[in-house]
């Protein structure tokens, strides 16, 4: 029996032919208040599945905790790696989801499509009345949490998709995804040094056209958090603790770019944002599953975080984080990140 390498158990991640192409084929059933995909919005009924090492899946778990969902809609936790299966619910008593039942997000999959060949991803939501996966699709996924759920609101939630809004929300959200949230994927995953070149070109234009947007105003659009500032968010928290090394994304670390690190931080600093990042299972993920890039999985033990923490002076510019709202209250105890996991314990 041929031996199997550590980079064949993970799978690969690196396009030989050159560009990196995300699959966006994803289970586009929706959660809506009128259920006219078969699942009408339930409190209790859905279980949000995520990793917090995954951006994508950040998303939800900030938006999620922002609106005060967390009684609505359950939440489980995988761990911070996963083969080429599945991500596993190996920080669980006995490696189980303990509503789900199961050891791996893939089982609610092929609970609902046998057999089924596309990705396998966080985050996901899972009906607990049937064990089936419901939907995958992280962009639409945010947005219905927004609008679909509003009755199930915490007093005091935020309006992160304002109606007056949505058309430039939607404006820079495609800009950002194509060459931010995107575009560290492109360079980290380039297959031939013509496609990476051409992916660090767009990152680093669109960050600098990014920065002289913020330098004058709080919030990428109106003067209060929105679904666009969280899905920069995402990104930006990542990209010195992994996008800068290890997807050789490296002109600038975030904390060479002033503007960005400023609103980064002041991000951070707001309830519903830093309280839910893990900068351990950040870079345990993509150290240790790319060993096409990183073959050894050693991780880093930098970079330093204690400066998240300090003063960024980005409320002179105004604006209102929670706009009439108010912010979340405390973490769910059993939601909590470790503090070494934390500029706290760094």
């Amino acid at each position: 029996m041929a031996e199997t390498s550590e980079a064949d158990s993970q799978g690969s991640y690196v396009n030989p032919g050159g560009e990196f192409s995300r699959d966006q084929r994803y289970i586009a059933t929706r959660i809506t208040e009128d259920g006219r995909d078969g699942y009408p919005v339930e409190p209790g009924r859905y279980r949000l599945v995520v990793s917090r090492a995954c951006p994508w899946a950040s998303r939800a778990v900030i938006v999620r905790r922002l609106l005060g969902l967390e009684d609505a809609l359950s939440m489980g936790i995988t761990g911070p790696t996963h083969d080429k299966r599945s991500w596993t619910f190996d920080l669980d008593p006995g490696g189980v989801d303990p509503v789900l039942g199961i050891e791996r997000i893939q089982d609610a999959y092929f609970a609902r499509f046998p057999g089924y060949e596309r990705g396998i991803t966080v985050p996901a939501i899972v009906d607990t009345t049937t064990g089936q996966v419901v939907t995958n699709d992280y962009a639409p996924m945010t947005i219905d949490l927004s609008t679909q759920w509003r009755a199930h609101h915490r007093p005091g939630a935020p309006d992160l998709y304002p109606q007056a809004l949505r058309a430039e929300i939607d404006e820079v959200n495609k800009g950002v995804f194509t060459d931010v949230n995107n575009g560290v994927y492109k360079c980290g995953f380039a297959g031939s040094q013509r496609a990476y070149d051409a992916s660090y070109r767009r990152l680093f234009a669109r960050l600098d056209e990014l920065s002289a947007r913020l330098a004058g105003q709080r919030y990428l659009v109106g003067d209060t958090i929105t679904e666009a500032d969280i899905r920069l968010f995402t990104t930006l928290v990542r990209f010195d603790a992994v996008y800068h090394g290890h997807f050789k994304c490296n002109r600038s670390k975030l904390t060479e770019m002033p503007v960005l690190w400023a609103y980064a931080r002041d991000l951070f600093m707001t309830p519903g944002f830093g309280d839910t990042v893990d900068f351990d299972h950040i870079k345990r993920h993509y150290y240790e599953v790319h060993r096409d890039i990183n073959p050894t999985g050693i991780v880093p033990l930098g970079p330093d975080l204690s400066g998240w923490l300090t003063p960024h002076g980005r409320e002179a510019l105004g604006g209102r984080p929670f706009g009439d709202g108010t912010p979340p209250g405390p973490v769910r105890p059993d939601e909590t990140v470790p503090p070494e996991h934390t500029p706290l314990g760094s």
